[in-house]
Order: structure tokens, then sequence, then C-alpha cells
């Protein structure tokens, strides 16, 4: 696809570099199809939960899905900045799209425990790959004044995919038509056709990249965490991606404690987290625009912080649905605000800050984790407390945050 061609007679979006002007639809259009195919790793909240009902798991094996999921971001991320270094961003991009296209084939050949587990690990590297690599591209078609906006639209369309997810999932396990006997699995092969879709895309688009960084290994990348806000900033994404990946799988196990409801029931709270998150993510691509990154991120904390103590306090299906919302919402822009703001701060090392950055998403392992042998201990509460500690920190982060 020849994009060079291409003449807008509109403005180009704002956030989209002027120097690409006449080539940024074209470009970024193929790119955000990738955002939404990086929206599959949430889908493992939602399938943790019937993979649980299915093989008859307790909590902390359950959670360990997820958690082997975000464990991959601690081992690829790091090596993957540095392999953008040597084959480019979009290739990167590329491989990802096709490991986790292997990973959603996984699911057809059966719903055997060993056979998940290989799913998703395999999503999760693929995610670490796409995540890693996807966020730097982007960075080659929008300005960097408006990285933080261009991240959080990203974020949007990533979220469309998030909140999918469940309801895919319940249709296929609820619906009268057999499904092709896959039940809740079905919503694996849906997604496996769309990152096809993306791997065509993206391959046919032309984007001129920038000058590789100055080679580096990876004993030089984990030194960045030697400066303060960086590794301040790595903890934050540690604690976003735990409150993240926390609420969508204990948001159904709150409503089945809690008021007694079927799985299929309760599994909208978590479409609703994500439906809020999006919306989150999609009022943060004008805010951000126009106000303080550090003000908004204040007030997405706060928003949190009121909702894991409502979730302390009541027990009402509205009052737990508004909470859920809440946290969906707050939690929308605190990774593309620390994200950007990291980049930002090291401007010479984007490749190695974006994979520092993206294994922070390990903390999606840790936070179910310990969230699993919590609730096991002392109920749902026990998996509530510990995200709120991550909250916590995020509120503290704020007074780091450039205006």
């Amino acid at each position: 696809m020849q994009t060079s061609k291409i003449r807008l007679t509109q403005k180009p979006p704002s956030g989209i570099n002027a120097q690409a002007s006449g080539t940024g639809i074209a470009q970024i259009l193929p790119v955000m199809l990738c955002f939404f195919a990086m929206g599959f790793v949430d889908l493992v909240g939602i399938a943790s939960n019937y993979v649980k009902a299915d093989l008859g798991l307790t909590d902390t094996q359950a959670n360990i899905f997820p958690s082997l999921v975000f464990f991959w971001f601690l081992i690829f991320s790091v090596p993957t900045g540095i392999l953008m270094n040597k084959i480019g961003r979009k290739r990167t991009v590329l491989l990802s799209l096709a490991v986790t296209t292997v990973s959603l084939f996984i699911p057809l050949l059966g719903n055997g425990y060993y056979l998940m587990l290989c799913s998703f690990s395999l999503l999760g590297i693929g995610n670490a790959l796409m995540q890693t690599s996807l966020n730097p591209l982007l960075s080659n078609i929008v300005s960097g004044e408006k990285l933080a906006s261009s991240l959080t639209f990203g974020q949007f369309v990533k979220a469309i995919a998030s909140f999918i997810a469940p309801y895919l999932a319940m249709w296929g396990a609820m619906s009268a038509m057999p499904t092709f006997g896959l039940s809740w699995r079905i919503l694996f092969p849906i997604y496996m056709i769309i990152a096809m879709v993306a791997v065509v895309l993206l391959s046919s688009t032309t984007i001129k990249e920038e000058a590789p960084d100055k080679a580096s290994g990876f004993k030089d990348s984990i030194s960045l965490l030697k400066r303060p806000f960086i590794l301040l900033s790595f903890i934050g994404i540690m604690c976003h991606v735990g409150i993240d990946v926390g609420t969508n799988t204990t948001a159904p196990k709150i409503f089945m404690e809690r008021l007694g409801m079927s799985l299929s029931d309760a599994g909208f709270a978590t479409s609703l987290y994500f439906i809020f998150r999006t919306l989150g993510c999609f009022t943060g691509g004008f805010v951000l625009q126009r106000f303080s990154s550090k003000i908004f991120f204040f007030i997405s904390s706060l928003c949190m912080i009121a909702a894991v103590i409502g979730l302390f306090v009541f027990n009402s299906v509205e009052a737990i649905y508004v909470c859920i919302a809440l946290i969906g919402f707050g939690n929308s822009n605190i990774f593309p605000i620390i994200f950007s703001q990291a980049m930002l701060s090291v401007p010479d090392k984007k490749n190695e800050i974006s994979g520092l950055m993206i294994m922070g998403l390990f903390g999606g392992t840790v936070f179910p984790l310990i969230m699993g042998f919590a609730s096991d201990a002392v109920g749902q509460n026990g998996a509530i407390a510990v995200m709120s500690l991550g909250i916590i920190y995020l509120l503290i982060y704020t007074l780091k945050i450039k205006k």
C-alpha cells in the first residue's frame, strides 16, 4: 500500500505528527487495530473464572492463569526493547501478532488445564512483545507533546476489545446455538481472525521509523532503574496493571460471594469495569490535550480510593456496580500518563524505557497471586485490601508528575 500519495483535505486529527499529515490517517488505522489486538490479553480475567468453573479450581489455582500471562512481561519486555533496535518496531509488532494468533488457536484444541496454561503463556509472551513495541511505534506517527493523549486513544481502542470479551464468553456459554462445541471459548477464534487481519494491514502499511537507539544490552536497560523517577514509574505501572487484572478477576467473585449470583450473571461486572475504563480512555484523550496530566492523575486516583472504600462498606448490587465503574474510570488513564512521562524524561532511550515500563506489567502476576491467597484466607475483602495498597501508591506518585 503506497500511503505517500494520499492527500488529506481536512486538518489531521490532533496528535498526528504534522510532518506526516499526508500519511497519518493511513498509518494510524492499522496501528489502532493493533491496539485492539493488544486488548485480547484482558480476556484472561473472565476466562480464568470459566476455567475455574469448568475444572473445579480454587481462587489461588484460578489466579495462576492471569499471573502466568503477566509473568512473561518480566522476562520478555526488556529483551524486546533491545530486539527493536535490531529489527525495528514494526517488525516486532508483527512478530507479536503472530505469537498472539497461535495463542488464540490453542484453546480450539480443548479445555484441559495444561492446554490453557500453554495458551495463556503464549498470550502473555505475544502481548509483552506487542506492548513494548507498539507504543514506541505510535510515537513515529504522533508528535511528542501529544503522545499522552494519543496513547490514551490507543488505550480506548484496546479497552473496546477488553469489555467485549466477557460478552462473547457469555454468549458462547448461554447461546442456544452449539457455537461449534466451544461454549465460552468461542471468543478465541473470533479474536484470532481479528489478529490475522491486523497482520495483513500493518504489513502493507509504510511507517518511517526513527533511527534505532544506541546499541545497548540487558544490563544497560536495567540500569535505567537507578534513575529515581524511572523506578517510581516502573512501580506505578506494576500497581496500575495489578489493579486492572485484580478488578476484572475479582469483580465477579464479589457478586458471587456476597449476593449468590451465578458466574454468567456476575460476569457483567467485568464488562462494566471495561465499559467505564473505555469511557475513561475516550474522555482522557480530550482532557489530556487541554488540562494538566498531574491534576487528571490525582482525580483518577481519588476515584479509585473512593471505590475501594465503597467495596468494603456496601453490599447492594447497585452500590457495588458504582464502585467497580469508578475503578474502571479511574484506572483508565493511569498507564498512558505514567508511560509518556517516563519516555519523555529520557527521550534518547525510548526503546529501553518502553521495555522497562512494559516489564512493570509484571504487576499482573504479583497482585492476582497475593489477592488469591488473601481471598482464600478471608474472602474477597482480602483481595480488595491488596488492590488498595496499589491505589495508595498511585496517589503518592502524583507528587512526582510534571505538570
